[in-house]
């Protein structure tokens, strides 16, 4: 490109005059082709009826002026070589410096996609990476889970089961003792008359606590949560259940006053 520019340099004096001959040549081209164009829009004819006969027509006329062209012979547009040579020149100077602006475009873009690649390929490493780790913590917890035999498995369980029975052991220890303490069992003073102190010692004899009546109720809800109800008899002190459903402990059937379930608390 350097050369180019010295050679255009060299011969600037020249440049003035084969520039406006160049330019007359083509103004005079210019005017043939418009007055051509202005001639083939006089000579078509109005539009036909059909108009696929029209469209017919029309690449029929594009085949011979078509066959036309192709038997002309190209001539240039200037014959004096001074011309030519510079008009040369300033076509090829334009297109090193559209050549030189695509590179530069090209570059970024190359630089660019590598960034890109660079960042892919860490991403990539840092995935694989995490995959190996996962795949050996598979494999290490497979081989632990094969170490361990059904014995261990069956004393483990064995193991919760005592340490969940000790603690409802205890839970109903502090729940009796809170009753015992807050709701004992009604207590009835001696009476002459036969027939009360006969079903004093009946209601000593059959009457179930309240912590009894808690420790049903509990059981019925986790043996078989789709029937939770206890059935009300002559076993239950009215007081204990009236204060079970008044303070929300349980809840009556709504279709048997005589069966009572736990609440669901939440």
């Amino acid at each position: 490109m350097a050369e180019v520019e010295a050679g255009v340099a060299a011969k600037e004096a020249l440049s003035e005059a084969a520039f406006s001959e160049l330019m007359e040549q083509c103004e005079d081209q210019f005017t043939q082709l418009e007055k051509l164009q202005n001639e083939i829009i006089l000579s078509e004819p109005d539009a036909c009826e059909n108009p696929q006969d029209q469209a017919v027509n029309r690449l029929m006329a594009t085949e011979a002026e078509l066959k036309q062209w192709l038997t002309v012979e190209p001539k240039l547009l200037s014959s004096n070589s001074k011309v030519l040579l510079k008009a040369g020149k300033e076509e090829i100077l334009k297109l090193c410096s559209e050549l030189e602006m695509v590179l530069s475009c090209q570059e970024a873009k190359r630089d660019k996609l590598k960034e890109t690649k660079e960042l892919e390929q860490k991403w990539l490493e840092e995935k694989q990476q995490v995959l190996i780790a996962a795949k050996n913590h598979v494999e290490r917890i497979q081989m632990e889970k094969g170490k361990a035999s059904e014995h261990s498995i069956l004393l483990d369980t064995k193991g919760k089961i005592q340490k969940l029975n000790v603690y409802q052991k205890r839970l109903m220890e502090c729940l009796s003792d809170v009753l015992e303490k807050h709701v004992p069992l009604p207590q009835y003073e001696p009476s002459t008359n036969k027939k009360k102190k006969s079903n004093t010692q009946e209601f000593d004899k059959d009457m179930i606590s309240l912590n009894e009546i808690l420790e049903l109720l509990m059981n019925k809800t986790l043996n078989t949560p789709h029937d939770p109800y206890i059935t009300i008899d002559n076993t239950f002190w009215p007081p204990y259940i009236e204060l079970l459903l008044r303070y929300g402990i349980a809840v009556r059937h709504q279709e048997s006053n005589f069966k009572i379930r736990l609440e669901t608390f939440l």
